[in-house]
């Protein structure tokens, strides 16, 4: 019975994985891409009331035509790898913390970045397009699809392995090993590869919309020199360490040069994708 059980569960699990139409990686997905657009667009908007009723929305209108300018150009490009995007609600938000220094992008394409990130990396424009480059390439690669899949995994995983224990305290001792293992193992090394997936999906996006390749290594150099970023453990971390993470988009350079070069002798007006702070972009 407990064999079967544990069976039932593998190949439950091996029929929800997925080939990644950008990246060929397999991926699990135990939830559809449109139930993790619904509920990011319901954390989305409760957040953005939270923080409008907070005053934290930022109102810099200067700021805020600046990121918007360099997300309709990230987005212009991020649609021609998978075209059913352009039906998402991309939306861009600046949120007016000086301590967080960070910017996201969910599913479906809702997006915000904070003005710590600002403040205190002060990026320049180019710096800027890798930062929103790669929070857009996450969205792209179905990383929040991915993740929530996962975790719905272990708690899967966990829970078989408590039915199938002899008795409370062998139980006990399976779920707790297996969560440990699941959080060292599994959650934290596959975050690392996704964020590495959208460190190069990320710099390809920003070369074709005629942003500088380079910008992904000054960009990190910048950010080693606000935090302390000079290790190269990045075990236990959902991120690489940062000096790997140079080195790997270093390598990327070459290649993405010829596809900055041809965006800057001939890049068209980008389209309107973004929103007003506070909505959606009207369908």
């Amino acid at each position: 019975m407990r064999s079967n059980i544990r069976c039932l569960t593998l190949v439950f699990l091996l029929a929800a994985c997925s080939t990644n139409p950008i990246t060929g990686r397999s991926q699990l997905m135990l939830v559809s891409e449109q139930s993790a657009i619904a509920q990011s667009a319901q954390a989305y908007q409760g957040m953005l009331s939270d923080l409008s009723k907070t005053g934290k929305l930022s109102g810099d209108a200067k700021l805020i035509a600046r990121v918007r300018l360099i997300t309709d150009r990230l987005i212009d490009q991020a649609v021609t790898y998978r075209s059913e995007t352009r039906d998402w609600a991309w939306s861009i938000n600046v949120i007016d913390d000086p301590k967080i220094v960070n910017a996201f992008c969910m599913a479906g394409g809702r997006m915000a970045i904070y003005t710590g990130l600002i403040d205190k990396i002060k990026p320049t424009d180019d710096e800027l397009a890798q930062v929103l480059g790669h929070e857009i390439s996450h969205a792209l690669l179905q990383h929040s699809r991915e993740q929530i899949s996962e975790q719905m995994a272990v708690g899967l995983g966990v829970t078989v392995l408590g039915v199938t224990a002899s008795d409370a305290t062998d139980q006990q001792m399976r779920q707790t090993i297996a969560g440990l293992g699941a959080a060292a193992f599994v959650l934290l090394p596959h975050s690392r590869e996704a964020e590495t997936e959208a460190d190069r999906l990320g710099i390809q996006l920003a070369a074709r919309a005629g942003y500088q390749p380079h910008a992904a290594v000054t960009l990190w150099n910048k950010m080693i020199k606000e935090g302390d970023g000079n290790s190269r453990f990045d075990f236990l971390s959902t991120h690489p360490a940062p000096v790997k993470r140079i080195e790997e988009l270093s390598s990327f350079e070459g290649g993405m040069m010829p596809l900055y070069e041809a965006a800057s002798r001939n890049r068209p007006p980008s389209r309107a994708w973004t929103t007003t702070p506070s909505n959606e972009r009207a369908r």
